[in-house]
């Protein structure tokens, strides 16, 4: 009788700190409440050990900035948001003007805490850290949040990658980041596929910025989408380059990580300039465009 072979370790995607995240917690009472009250998620609905993205927008219904929200609680009421470290000063001080008289506590964790990705072998578990999936997709791995020495200690040295790796995944699976690929303030939920990842609640009570948002859901006029775009001869673009096909402009790129990066686009103008037979370009080089697995809104690719 032959023996059967052992299953092969999972491949290892990424491994790594990133510097340009930072957290934030929320805790008290009324935490769940609060949040939900200001973020297009559901937060009152969110289970423990369980995450979402989400956004604060703009009374006009433009992301201010946004997050992964995840419920960390235990005996008392803590939601951990992971956002963009260059964003998490505003939204703390927006936050902390919303709070008012509710029973919160908000709190910008200081550098000493880190936020560490790892897909591909199990996240370790452990009593000094959170460990959350990414809610965004299950290709993505976990999200470690914890004192950042020990979250370094746990990626061993032969497993670790540097961010990049990270940020090629993330673009290759159409997870747009704001700060990276588009501004803040300059695009609603819909243009950065927000809705279709899970990070919109549309009925649910009020929110900032619901009523533009529900308003463009309802009559079906977001006609921006994000696009994963790929480089056909391998080269790197700066982040901000305008995306063409002939005379028209279908969006403004974001960063690229390796061959591929993505834009918010006119899918209209997309799809006519497909059907035209018009070569696609995002700063002068020749690019794919490629819809995200995820995306349930149409577009004709021709």
């Amino acid at each position: 009788m032959s023996e059967t072979s052992p299953a092969p370790e999972p491949a290892i995607r990424f491994a790594c700190l990133l510097s340009d995240r930072a957290a934030l917690a929320v805790s008290g009472p009324e935490a769940a409440h609060f949040l939900n009250n200001l973020l297009t998620a559901e937060i009152e609905a969110l289970a423990v050990g369980v995450g979402v993205p989400a956004a604060l927008l703009t009374p006009q219904g433009k992301i201010i900035a946004d997050m992964l929200v995840f419920n960390a609680s235990d005996d008392e009421p803590l939601y951990l948001i992971d956002v963009a470290a260059g964003l998490a000063e505003d939204l703390a001080r927006r936050l902390m003007l919303y709070r008012l008289r509710s029973a919160v506590t908000i709190d910008r964790l200081g550098p000493e805490v880190g936020i560490a990705v790892i897909a591909g072998p199990p996240a370790p578990e452990g009593e000094a850290h959170y460990r959350f999936d990414d809610p965004r997709d299950a290709a993505m791995g976990a999200r470690l949040i914890g004192p950042r020495a020990e979250l370094a200690a746990l990626i061993p040295a032969d497993q670790a990658t540097d961010e990049a790796a990270y940020h090629a995944a993330r673009i290759s699976r159409g997870l747009p980041e704001c700060g990276k690929d588009f501004l803040a303030q300059s695009a609603f939920p819909h243009e950065v596929n927000l809705d279709q990842l899970g990070g919109v609640a549309f009925r649910k009570g009020c929110y900032i910025g619901q009523e533009v948002v529900s308003r463009m859901e309802h009559r079906g006029t977001a006609r921006t989408r994000t696009m994963i775009v790929e480089m056909l001869n391998g080269f790197n673009v700066m982040g901000g380059a305008e995306c063409r096909a002939g005379d028209r402009v279908l969006g403004i790129g974001g960063e690229c990580a390796g061959a591929r990066g993505l834009v918010p686009m006119r899918i209209d103008r997309l799809a006519e300039a497909l059907a035209a037979g018009e070569a696609i370009a995002l700063g002068g080089v020749p690019v794919r465009v490629i819809r995200p697995d995820y995306a349930r809104f149409p577009v004709d690719m021709g």
